[in-house]
């Protein structure tokens, strides 16, 4: 029979304070818990060690014995005979008696033979928590999905059904959700242990942009050719925005690669309705190509003009 290092089964060190066996505990014993890895020998037996240790260092009077006589645990009814004695003989009383629980041990799930040997000599069969109170209770596992959509899907508002686990869940998408967004849709993952609320549903959107438009967040980017004889005298043109097409003013000399904004024609804010981000164009302007002779000699005049 070997010494047990309930210390390592807990994954912590011996400064590890009361919170710290806690939370230690309750991480482990969900992740090994039976009714959320059934049919897998290896994990119960995991919680049942894992079980048996918070047993123990739970326990300030357990764990107090196994850190003075743990690793002699063969001569530990010995050293505590010798150590009751001593109090006798001033007077004192006391002992370790019964060791009442206050671990968090599953009461009522294990039978006697879920305690190790090391555990039984050092402790005894009447030394394990009899759980007075409730277990505690673990949510049930978080399920994944991905949805992929196109960019002009999630410029509105709309509904969807998934088929998650041979389950139809019928959900809303919000308009401006954004590639790589995960939102949460509660109570519908796995089932809880030991009573606990079913675990979510945590959707991650991928977003395919199927359109000319440039994203960043809620604002909207493209660039609109501009031919030479409207950016040098000034016009009128039309460009197309997400939702439609609007007519823009263009001023006498413009540049090449101006930016202009057109407020409001951008994307939907996410979860604000009726508010929307910008829309910003950029002014590529084309050069004349394939000039007839005519035209070189008036651009030549024009040249002779501005020298």
């Amino acid at each position: 029979m070997e010494f047990i290092d309930y210390y390592k089964t807990l994954e912590l060190d011996k400064s590890a304070t009361k919170a710290d066996v806690k939370k230690a505990y309750r991480r482990l014993a969900r992740k090994y818990h039976p009714d959320l890895n059934p049919d897998d020998d290896s994990s119960k037996k995991r919680f049942q060690q894992i079980n048996e240790a918070n047993e123990v260092l739970s326990d300030p009077e357990k764990r107090k014995k196994y850190d003075e006589y743990g690793k002699d645990w063969q001569h530990a009814d010995h050293f505590e005979q010798q150590k009751q004695q001593r109090k006798s003989a001033r007077g004192a009383s006391g002992g370790y008696g019964g060791f009442g629980g206050q671990g968090q041990a599953y009461s009522g799930n294990f039978d006697n033979d879920n305690f190790s040997d090391f555990f039984e000599q050092m402790f005894g069969g009447g030394a394990r928590s009899r759980g007075t109170g409730r277990s505690p209770q673990f949510k049930g596992q978080d399920f994944n999905a991905e949805l992929q959509l196109n960019l002009s899907d999630v410029y509105t508002s709309h509904k969807q059904t998934l088929t998650v686990n041979g389950k139809n869940i019928r959900l809303t998408i919000p308009a401006g959700v954004e590639n790589g967004q995960t939102i949460k849709i509660a109570g519908h993952g796995g089932p809880g242990a030991q009573g606990g609320p079913k675990g979510d549903l945590l959707i991650t959107f991928k977003i395919v942009n199927n359109t000319k438009f440039k994203r960043e967040k809620e604002n909207l980017y493209s660039t609109v050719d501009l031919d030479f004889y409207t950016a040098i005298l000034g016009g009128e043109i039309t460009v197309d925005t997400f939702n439609g097409k609007v007519k823009l003013n263009i001023k006498p000399e413009t540049q090449n690669a101006t930016r202009v904004k057109l407020k409001g024609k951008g994307f939907p804010k996410y979860k604000k309705e009726g508010q929307f981000g910008d829309l910003f164009i950029t002014y590529n302007i084309k050069v004349p190509t394939n000039l007839s002779s005519k035209e070189k000699e008036l651009y030549t005049e024009l040249q002779k003009l501005r020298s």
